[in-house]
């Protein structure tokens, strides 16, 4: 099949060369000709463990374009994976993805062929069928489920993880309101052998929100029992062992520390709260899931400050930048509220990470990035605030350790060693 991706950033690269992988021909478009020209040269717009690889593998597969009609017009199928960006409120902004709808909506009348145009990016239940129906049936004069298709597709690709969660998912949701898009997608995913459920768009919108806003919960919870399980003298780890040997509620996400970042967490228990309030429900659990993870991070500086009370003019060393290993992503970085954190209280902050440092340099381009890990630990004391596997091969001898990620070599070998939860 030919498939044109409309938007080259995490989920349309990674979807893209996937399905290349699969033997479909992919066409990718995107307003930003830098990512396009990366593609045409082999290359990653976005970092993601064997990408490029995979991107090597299949560039015979693989074409680029500026021309959206174009794009559109060559192909079979169309999915949209644009960006939909929080708003002050929570909400989520559809503008790219509206803007991108009324351009495919000008192509497709140049398409007489039922054509599915299949939603991946994340949007709250109800946009599908509505703004964006709306934006393509206007611009191409044409009506969803007759002249073309409408569907949903959500990704559940976890960053460092991404090739991996797309080859071998646990479920794919499949969302339509016509036959034709349903057997259309059903096609592309034949060989895939994970449940696939066949539902209304809005129920495959509604499926992507609900399983990042219990995940994002789980692991609140997880936080509030651990921090009293520290104040008790329990290690959380061991409660969670046993807790998450019930079936019915399993060990994964039970990991306790300075909560969660990315793109995709904070953001959509936002905009589910803020969507669920347009139609008058108060989402309570998820107002709390919030709470604890903003103030999580914070938990950091405080135990640091047990141990020194006055930051102003000390040098605090902080590993990790990332809001996770194995990326460069930033978005919501728990080191953020912590930096930020140290910065109030006039502390030194000396940082290191592996790929983040130049993104976070334009956050905070006052402090000082190191050249090592190991230079990091000359500071006073070190918080650790991203779990990279290079931070379990460090020697934290005479080091005062702050732990946010349970890094088990910093507990073995650093002078004076507290942890988040434990």
């Amino acid at each position: 099949m030919k498939i044109s991706i409309i938007g080259c950033g995490y989920v349309g690269t990674v979807t893209g060369v996937c399905f290349a992988n699969f033997g479909h021909d992919i066409v990718f478009y995107d307003v930003d000709e830098r990512k396009l020209d990366l593609l045409a040269r082999g290359e990653s717009p976005i970092y993601e463990p064997s990408l490029d690889d995979l991107i090597q593998k299949n560039r015979q597969r693989l074409a680029t374009t500026s021309d959206l009609t174009a794009a559109v017009c060559g192909t079979d199928i169309t999915f949209i994976c644009v960006g939909t960006p929080s708003r002050d409120d929570g909400s989520i902004d559809l503008a790219y993805i509206l803007s991108s709808a009324a351009t495919i909506g000008k192509a497709l009348r140049e398409t007489p062929d039922f054509h599915p145009i299949i939603v991946k990016s994340t949007v709250f239940p109800g946009s599908t069928e509505g703004p964006i129906r709306s934006a393509l049936e206007e611009a191409s004069g044409k009506q969803a489920f007759v002249d073309f298709g409408l569907g949903s597709n959500p990704e559940f690709l976890r960053e460092g993880n991404a090739i991996h969660d797309f080859c071998v998912p646990d479920r794919i949701v499949l969302g339509a309101m016509d036959e034709r898009t349903m057997r259309a997608l059903g096609d592309l995913y034949t060989s895939f052998t994970c449940p696939k459920i066949e539902t209304s768009i809005r129920t495959a919108e509604m499926i992507k929100y609900t399983s990042n806003a219990f995940l994002a919960t789980k692991i609140s919870f997880a936080n509030e029992i651990g921090n009293l399980a520290k104040k008790l003298g329990i290690d959380a780890e061991e409660i969670f062992a046993g807790v998450g040997l019930d079936s019915r509620i399993g060990p994964a996400f039970f990991r306790t520390g300075i909560g969660f970042g990315g793109s995709c967490f904070p953001k959509d228990v936002r905009a589910l709260i803020a969507g669920a309030g347009g139609y008058g429900e108060e989402l309570q659990i998820l107002h709390a899931a919030l709470r604890v993870n903003d103030d999580q991070p914070l938990k950091l500086v405080r135990l640091l400050q047990a141990k020194i009370p006055n930051l102003k003019g000390r040098r605090i060393g902080v590993l990790g930048l990332a809001f996770k290993p194995n990326t460069d992503d930033i978005r919501e970085s728990r080191a953020i509220p912590v930096i930020q954190a140290l910065l109030d209280a006039d502390a030194l902050v000396v940082a290191y990470d592996p790929l983040a440092m130049e993104s976070f340099a334009t956050l905070f381009p006052q402090i000082e990035y190191a050249p090592s890990a190991q230079a990091v630990l000359t500071a006073d004391a070190v918080l650790i605030t991203t779990e990279w596997e290079e931070f379990e091969r460090l020697d934290y001898n005479g080091t005062i350790v702050v732990d946010g990620r349970r890094i088990a070599a910093a507990s073995r070998t650093a002078e004076i060693y507290e942890g988040v939860c434990w």
